[in-house]
């Protein structure tokens, strides 16, 4: 059994439910410290406060580019446009006579000419009649071209970025299978693609106290029934079974909700239409798991022998009989 701990692997660090305020640090004068590149962060169910962490967005621009959302992304592009554009319509306004037939005459003309000149339109009637404008609009050229090579890049990367279009059930099931115990949760893909050698992984996460009553939140692999599928295309049973060897062999829902466990499942594989390794999690806390319940079968058959999924019933959970239950408690 493979895991691994460490005592700052937030977000899946588990805080205690009430901590101390925290102290606030002044300065040698006696000025209050503000705290430094505060965020917020949500990862699953869990939102994290961060401190102390600038974020240099001018130095990792296309990280920012990546994964801001899509009117964020238009909106920084055109406040750089803008920008440039009354940067350089105060250029050319600043020697005026540089731009034959400015219209409307003024700062206003000068900015219309350099929205012109940035996206390089040229419409014909303004244009640079001296030397300062001539070498003020090839510059605004220039930053022109290289705006818009950038642009083209960046939507490129955001359209082209694989995307896995993975179903998860909402919450995990654990039933006798085959006479065992088993954790039980369904996958499927929405695509209806072939997904080439998929494979899972399921893990648990938990609060320990080690010997040195030192807290640590550890990652424990949870072994699965079949963790490879040649050719993810419908649907997707994964199981672990909880037998001798399991690390949930001891558990029940009262000891996870103690140690404040969480699973985290993730899949994987190639996409057949493109060739892009796709990749997609799902988070499940303690209060996600259901005791003696099975999913309810989505599977049907009619009478021409024709299978027939039906996905509204994917997430649909039923309580097993009084003989098929087991105690969790």
């Amino acid at each position: 059994m493979a895991t691994g701990e460490s005592a700052l692997n937030y977000p899946f660090m588990s805080a205690p439910r009430k901590r101390p305020k925290t102290p606030t640090h002044g300065r040698h004068d006696g000025t209050e410290h503000k705290p430094v590149g505060l965020r917020r962060i949500k990862v699953g169910t869990r939102e994290i406060s961060t401190e102390g962490i600038t974020r240099p967005i001018f130095q990792d621009l296309y990280h920012y580019f990546m994964t801001v959302s899509w009117p964020q992304l238009f909106g920084t592009f055109a406040a750089f446009f803008l920008g440039f554009d009354l940067l350089f319509g105060f250029l050319y306004h600043l020697m005026p006579g540089s731009i034959a037939n400015l219209n409307p005459p003024g700062f206003a003309g000068a900015f219309f000419f350099s929205v012109e000149t940035l996206a390089t339109v040229g419409y014909g009637d303004m244009h640079p009649q001296t030397l300062y404008g001539h070498v003020v609009a090839m510059i605004e050229i220039f930053i022109g071209l290289m705006s818009l090579a950038l642009i083209t890049g960046i939507m490129f990367a955001r359209f082209s970025r694989p995307r896995a279009r993975f179903l998860f059930t909402k919450n995990v099931v654990v039933r006798p299978i085959d006479g065992k115990l088993t954790l039980v949760i369904r996958a499927a893909n929405l695509r209806q693609n072939v997904v080439q050698d998929a494979s899972a992984k399921l893990r648990m996460l938990r609060d320990e106290i080690t010997r040195e009553n030192f807290r640590i939140r550890r990652v424990i692999d949870l072994p699965l029934l079949r963790s490879q599928h040649p050719m993810f295309v419908l649907g997707w049973t994964i199981m672990h079974v909880i037998d001798e060897s399991s690390p949930l062999i001891s558990e029940t829902a009262e000891s996870l909700k103690n140690t404040g466990a969480s699973f985290v499942l993730s899949v994987s594989g190639t996409d057949e239409t493109t060739g892009q390794q796709l990749m997609s999690r799902a988070e499940y806390s303690h209060s996600d798991v259901r005791w003696n319940a099975a999913f309810r079968d989505f599977l049907e058959e009619s009478e021409d022998g024709t299978l027939r999924l039906d996905y509204g019933k994917f997430n649909d959970i039923v309580p097993l009989a009084n003989s098929e239950t087991v105690n969790p408690t």
